[in-house]
């Protein structure tokens, strides 16, 4: 079958989003995992969002005219995200996921971003092995955290709503710890009402846009992040995504009663800065 790729559209949200939730399913129940995506309807979300968001660019992969597989590319920032990647089930391995993440790497080298990220499923070695011979390089080993919320507060580390005002102050720690802003996603967070910052010592310290698999977090100490964990309503998504590296801030939430639900990796490719601090990585980076 002749495979060919074009443009996302508004009309493809209902069977990339079906797909969406069926690949995902489909990899995760054959290596024992609970999937990422309840039902149909999340993963229809999920495309819905990203196809209607002028900062995504999108990939629709098709085979006789049906819609096999979609990939997207978030532009928001310095850096890109790539991602969620998905394709039918009775269509992988036969190389659509191979042309959905070179289309979008293809425009990721026409836009010149500075460099291109993903998460990756850690159970999943073939998608491993295609991302790191497209030339992704391995980062972080993550755990997806999940559990009830914790209702702690941390003394001396105070957490609040984040306010339009604060962006400059979120943007300036992001780029001291990791080397770039993420003012759009902050500003996104600030307008849905999920951000929130870490005030210690009369400043700024840390912030989240949500403490979730969409969401990404940021603090100059575990305990800044241990704050913004902790103030949390809810863990959202399958869960928030921690770098295992950082012993004790893991250690910490296990403590607490969280458990790990699957293990997932950060890739890079281009910049890359080491980050400095704690961090909480989104599904995107």
């Amino acid at each position: 079958m002749t495979l060919t790729l074009r443009g996302g559209v508004p009309a493809d949200a209902k069977p990339s989003g079906i797909i969406c939730y069926e690949a995902f399913r489909h990899i995760a129940e054959e290596h024992g995992f609970e999937p990422d995506f309840p039902n149909p309807e999340a993963g229809i979300g999920v495309t819905t969002a990203m196809l209607a968001n002028p900062a995504v660019y999108s990939v629709v992969a098709e085979q006789d005219g049906r819609v096999v597989g979609s990939n997207f590319l978030s532009e928001g920032g310095a850096i890109a995200g790539v991602g969620p990647i998905t394709i039918d089930p009775a269509c992988q391995n036969g190389g659509v996921g191979r042309a959905l993440m070179e289309a979008v790497l293809d425009r990721a080298r026409l836009r010149d971003f500075a460099g291109v990220r993903l998460v990756q499923a850690g159970y999943h070695r073939r998608s491993l092995a295609l991302y790191a011979k497209l030339g992704f390089d391995v980062r972080e080993p993550l755990a997806t955290m999940q559990g009830s919320p914790l209702g702690l507060t941390v003394p001396g580390h105070a957490v609040r709503p984040t306010r339009t005002e604060d962006i400059e102050a979120c943007n300036r720690l992001c780029a001291r710890l990791h080397g770039y802003e993420r003012g759009s996603e902050i500003t996104a967070a600030i307008e849905a009402g999920t951000g929130t910052v870490v005030e210690h010592d009369g400043r700024i310290t840390g912030y989240a846009t949500i403490i979730g698999f969409f969401g990404h977090a940021i603090g100059e100490t575990n305990a800044d992040m241990m704050a913004l964990i902790g103030t949390a309503p809810v863990f959202a998504g399958p869960g928030f995504l921690l770098p295992t590296r950082n012993a004790d801030l893991f250690r910490w939430c296990l403590e607490q009663g969280l458990r790990v639900t699957q293990p997932m990796a950060l890739m890079s490719m281009g910049l890359y800065n080491e980050p400095c601090g704690a961090f909480l990585p989104s599904i995107l980076f």
